[in-house]
């Protein structure tokens, strides 16, 4: 007997671009982005739409909170959702600021910062354990960031501006990156953290530039450290499940077909 197919070939459209899921909102910057860096597509597994909001400098979103360019973070948000993003990420975890703005304006899932893993982080400690911060500029990082995105205020936090190339790069928008003196301003900021708070048992990374050092920062103080990388995968695995196929589909998988 001929089976007929019942499968649907439809498809439906209202979007521009299709495949990638996730949209992030890219300062208006020129310093280097190493693979690891939300801004370097070869970070990603998966595709990724990018959109410039232009003269949003890391100097303007770090020392004055955003200052005027809420509104552009707002609008270009809602230009990637137009264009076939399904949630928005950025390239600053200062941006939680933005938080609520973004998410309630365009309709989709949002994920400003990569400090909204503190709370997750926290859950998965022993007691007696916390989770601190290292950050671009400590003393920058306050209360608002935090309660922007329910993270207790009083999370410890460290900041890279004591050392001698990191911060300043990024800070002032630099052409030129030494990766292995940044390296080192990592470990010299990761070293205070612990000295300063000794029950820290994981370590988040605020700077969306900072994943490319996330390992090494692991190894020299052995605690597990999240990043904008281990953020923004969790965030597209909820946008794009995994297929596994019908149950039972595939031999060798539980099949009881197979016992």
């Amino acid at each position: 007997m001929e089976r007929k197919n019942t499968m649907s070939r439809r498809a439906f459209g209202g979007k521009t671009i299709y495949g990638a899921r996730v949209g992030i909102l890219m300062l208006d910057t020129a310093f280097p982005r190493a693979p690891g860096d939300t801004g370097n597509a070869d970070t990603w597994p998966f595709p990724v739409l990018y959109k410039v909001v232009k003269g949003a400098t890391a100097r303007e979103v770090v020392h004055e909170k955003g200052g005027t360019l809420r509104q552009a973070f707002l609008d270009a948000a809602a230009d990637l959702v137009r264009e076939g993003a399904d949630g928005i990420t950025t390239t600053g975890g200062f941006l939680s600021v933005f938080q609520k703005d973004l998410a309630d304006h365009v309709g989709v899932p949002v994920a400003s910062s990569s400090l909204m893993q503190i709370p997750l982080a926290q859950s998965l400690l022993p007691r007696g354990k916390r989770v601190g911060i290292l950050t671009v500029q400590g003393e920058r990082l306050g209360p608002d960031h935090l309660k922007a995105i329910d993270v207790d205020p009083t999370t410890p936090i460290v900041g890279t501006e004591k050392g001698t190339e990191l911060t300043r790069v990024l800070i002032g928008n630099e052409r030129e990156m030494d990766y292995e003196a940044a390296e080192q301003d990592m470990l010299q900021a990761g070293e205070e953290l612990m000295r300063r708070h000794p029950d820290t048992g994981a370590i988040v990374l605020e700077c969306h530039n900072m994943a490319p050092f996330s390992r090494i920062l692991a190894r020299t103080f052995r605690v597990p450290v999240y990043d904008v990388y281990t953020l923004v995968t969790w965030f597209h695995a909820g946008l794009s499940p995994r297929d596994f196929g019908p149950p039972g589909s595939r031999p060798g998988y539980g099949d009881w077909r197979e016992r």
